[in-house]
């Protein structure tokens, strides 16, 4: 696989970067090529192996999880099936916020805090150990295997998070030059900005790229109607990642980069949760972690059936994740997968929670919806929907003069009033739409605070379809 510059860094200079870390992700890298084609039914039994050991050592070291399992009467000694989870509460990020260090070991306390890039306006802060990065590395690296690329092949990482950009100082700055990684920022994407990417990718040439989908896909755009053909650059595999992947995204970066998209789903706080393979199944990182699908009332979801995600990390000891509600909504899939391998599956992510708008009736509508339709009109170039109230829509556009507004409007307002209820529909045209302060675009905003009270059971509650 790769050139030998390729093998070099996958094989000698990443492991010996990892042994200086004191990670251990080369080891865990073999055991999951390993355990990957193991059957659902050894890879439930080494979960539950993994989780008894994290249940316990959790119960012994770390406060707030002691007094948890007292108030339950809950003895991790007694866990017989991952179902046991159960009976634990779910894991909120305002019960990490409020409980700070008792959510850690004492050996955590030397760790230094990570935050998320807070998307809310309302940053996460926690802490990862050595037994975490070095699962995440692992899993990450073993996705990357799946297409065919390795570490040392020539990357572009189109990022925009001002946490990564900050960080990047000169030992990182050398390690990504032996590495052949190119980080450039897309946290202000101008058509000057996007102009530099495409003529980096031309002069580069790499294997895969990285980065946020929402960036890439405006790239690919701005490369398709300026007449540059990216296709034939090498490109094997585009990797997105830290936000919702819509359809029309990866049609854009599909056809403007010509390499197929592999998804992947995880998160600052998360994890490595799950990566797509070629044959397109989005399989979860098992060995690591156990996804549950909850609905609003904490019930389990069959297969299927969207609802909240719960993130249980098998190797977050000094920090445990148990539990964890990531505010995002997916749902599982129980169709094997063709390539074989037994981890389990994520049928589709549906994006965040709060990526909702709320209907007068108390139906929650995601942004899909709209984005399905803003995004099939001619000459529409970047789309946000704004809810300022239950009554009022702020939809800012950037559109090119191929957008017939006469035309379009009465649709685009016939279709907010068909899900919303009687909304008023105020249309901003705008030469470009900034970013969140995070550099991720925002294609949905609500300023609800308290949302209208969801419809009885058996009515419709979202839309979520993938079209």
């Amino acid at each position: 696989m790769g050139d030998f510059y390729t093998r070099l860094c996958a094989n000698v200079i990443f492991p010996l970067h990892e042994r200086l870390k004191g990670h251990r992700s080369v080891a865990m890298l073999r055991e999951l090529m390993r355990t990957q084609w193991y059957d659902r039914e050894r890879l439930q039994r080494l979960q539950l192996e993994r989780l008894r050991g994290l249940l316990a050592f959790a119960g012994e070291h770390v406060p707030y999880y002691r007094e948890t399992f007292a108030r339950a009467r809950f003895d991790p000694r007694r866990v017989e099936r991952i179902e046991d989870l159960r009976r634990l509460p779910i894991l909120t990020k305002d019960i990490i916020r409020v409980e700070g260090d008792r959510m850690g070991t004492e050996a955590a306390k030397r760790l230094p805090w990570q935050y998320t890039t807070g998307s809310t306006g309302n940053p996460l802060r926690f802490k990862t150990g050595i037994g975490r990065k070095s699962a995440d590395v692992a899993a990450k690296w073993r996705a990357t295997r799946w297409w065919g690329v390795d570490i040392g092949d020539p990357e572009i990482v189109c990022w925009s998070s001002p946490i990564e950009i900050k960080a990047q100082d000169r030992l990182r700055e050398l390690r990504d030059r032996l590495l052949r990684t190119r980080t450039m920022s897309t946290m202000a994407l101008t058509t000057e900005r996007m102009d530099e990417v495409i003529a980096e990718i031309r002069r580069m040439r790499p294997k895969m790229l990285f980065g946020y989908p929402s960036s890439l896909a405006l790239v690919a755009q701005r490369a398709i109607e300026r007449g540059i053909d990216l296709t034939r650059q090498g490109i094997k595999v585009r990797f997105p990642t830290a936000e919702r992947l819509y359809p029309y995204e990866r049609d854009w970066i599909e056809r403007g980069f010509g390499c197929p998209v592999a998804n992947g789903y995880g998160g600052r706080d998360s994890g490595f949760i799950a990566h797509q393979c070629p044959h397109g199944g989005l399989h979860i990182t098992a060995e690591d972690m156990i996804v549950e699908i909850v609905d609003e009332q904490g019930r389990p979801l069959p297969p299927g059936e969207p609802g909240e995600v719960l993130i249980t990390h098998l190797h977050s000891h000094d920090f445990p994740f148990i539990r964890f509600k990531n505010g995002d909504i997916a749902a599982l899939d129980d169709t094997p997968c063709l390539c074989g391998r037994g981890l389990p599956l994520i049928k589709e992510i549906q994006g965040r929670s709060l990526d909702l708008l709320y209907a007068h009736n108390g139906a929650r509508v995601h942004a899909v919806t709209f984005g399905a339709l803003l995004r099939r009109l001619p000459g529409m170039r970047q789309f946000k929907v704004i809810q300022e109230s239950l009554e009022r829509i702020r939809l800012q556009l950037v559109v090119t003069d191929e957008f017939d507004a006469r035309a379009a409007m009465p649709k685009i307002v016939e279709q907010f009033r068909y899900f919303l209820g009687p909304v008023q529909v105020e249309p901003e045209f705008l030469d470009r739409i900034e970013p969140e302060p995070t550099g991720k675009y925002a294609y949905v905003v609500t300023r609800i605070k308290t949302p209208p009270q969801a419809p009885a059971a058996g009515s419709p509650v979202t839309l979520t379809s993938e079209v």
